[in-house]
């Protein structure tokens, strides 16, 4: 191993990315240093110039080489070439020797409420699951600053609070919960192939989807280049590096409501702006959104939507360029007469306007996706509901669910998924691979 490079992190307080980074490299036992620039300007000056302006966190630095922040510490783990960074390749350059893959009854990808839920459940029937975090640890939920329709909790939890207890929950149980990509499942044996972005290998005898979605963004100009500089698809972990900043929220359903309900608390006002007249969010957070807009805080912006963000990495965002139709989606409709362009000043821009499911590892098997990549499960009465078109693949959350998308109906689907998973071991007749080192892991007990 190399000598230990010097490794910090700049943070901030109730940051799920700035501890889905700390874990990523607890789990790799390297040590660190951390910076809270909460409350704390200089700090945070210091964190924006040694990250070339940019005023998201965490930000890491290894040997004073800006790695930047979660998306990119975890593009490096994917590609594997975080290891190298940290000292911690093989000295002769080598690679790990696939020949003889780690075997496990149960995976489960993606550690979101639905992934941690099998996993608690799996765990329980003694079928040794091992979680793979994905590049979302704990999944959207994580994103929530407060629960408050989550059954047993009358106060409220955050929503971080849950997905560590739930993880707490299933580790105690004996599942095995790791940071770790899936690129490709080769269903053409049992038991299934299971490789991961950074080369490791697994083979599984069945494997539970909750995978979970990502946030989607617009595609417009500037998106792209100001992410991180004043764009974001997170206000509760950004919203407080914008403080007194006017600010937008992009987005109709409840996400983009909470989100606008939750920048109240740093900006000089909250513009929501939707491409529609109708929202699609539920009463609860409209009622909670009209009060604000009743005190001055927030201004909404119906059938309106921003075609252009301006700006640049040194100094953030400038303005935007939006579009407003009274009938609606304008920038279908540039060419009507109705429809106005305006610039519009403002200093961030949060996007909350759906997900896309994480179902790109499994395009390549048997497994029904639909026209967005939604997974197709059997669903109906009886068991198997969570089956998929791949005898020993199931599905869970909100990678088959886009519909209700929420936290309870997530975390039934797991526990559905893990019922029906050990029924599958229960009766299947399972390769040969797999009896073997059951075998063999019985000897050695």
């Amino acid at each position: 191993m190399n000598e230990e490079p010097r490794v910090e992190m700049y943070i901030k307080e109730n940051c799920s990315y700035c501890d889905k980074a700390k874990e990523l490299l607890d789990g790799k036992g390297v040590e660190y240093e951390t910076y809270n620039v909460t409350r704390d300007e200089e700090l945070f000056e210091e964190m924006v110039e040694r990250a070339d302006g940019r005023k998201t966190a965490p930000e890491v630095f290894i040997d004073d080489e800006l790695i930047g922040g979660w998306d990119e510490t975890c593009a490096l783990e994917e590609e594997g070439e975080l290891d190298e960074k940290l000292g911690l390749a093989l000295a002769d350059g080598g690679e790990t020797v696939d020949s003889d893959p780690e075997h496990r009854k149960v995976i489960v990808s993606g550690s979101g409420i639905s992934g941690l839920t099998a996993a608690i459940y799996s765990a329980r029937s003694n079928n040794d699951p091992l979680v793979l975090q994905g590049d979302e640890p704990g999944g959207q939920l994580t994103l929530t600053t407060d629960v408050e329709n989550y059954p047993g909790f009358p106060d409220g939890i955050s929503g971080p609070e849950l997905i560590n207890n739930m993880q707490e929950q299933a580790e105690r149980f004996g599942a095995d919960v790791r940071t770790g990509i899936i690129e490709d499942v080769d269903e053409s044996s049992r038991p299934f192939r299971v490789e991961l972005t950074n080369g490791d290998v697994y083979t599984t005898d069945a494997l539970i989807a909750a995978s979970g979605a990502s946030a989607r963004t617009l595609s417009i100009p500037g998106e792209d280049e100001l992410m991180g500089y004043g764009v974001s698809t997170c206000a509760t972990c950004d919203g407080a590096f914008f403080r007194d900043e006017e600010m937008i929220v992009v987005g109709g359903g409840d996400a983009a409501f909470e989100e606008a309900t939750f920048l109240t608390k740093f900006a000089e006002k909250v513009y929501l702006v939707h491409r529609r007249e109708e929202f699609r969010a539920e009463d609860y957070w409209q009622d909670r959104l009209q009060e604000k807009v009743d005190d001055g805080e927030i201004e909404v912006m119906k059938n309106t939507e921003v075609t252009e963000i301006h700006g640049s990495p040194e100094g953030g965002v400038d303005h935007v360029t939006m579009v407003r139709n009274p009938d609606g989606k304008p920038s279908e409709k540039l060419d009507d007469p109705e429809t106005e362009e305006f610039d519009f000043d403002i200093g961030a821009v949060f996007l909350a306007i759906g997900h896309t499911p994480n179902t790109g590892y499994l395009e390549d098997t048997g497994v029904e996706l639909d026209e967005e990549g939604y997974i197709r499960t059997k669903g109906g009465k009886g068991g198997d509901q969570t089956k998929t078109d791949v005898p020993g693949i199931f599905g869970a959350g909100d990678v088959v669910d886009y519909h209700y998308q929420q936290a309870v109906t997530a975390a039934g689907m797991g526990c559905k998924a893990a019922l029906d998973a050990d029924d599958y071991l229960e009766t299947a007749e399972l390769g040969e691979a797999s009896a073997a080192q059951e075998g063999a892991a019985a000897s050695d007990d």
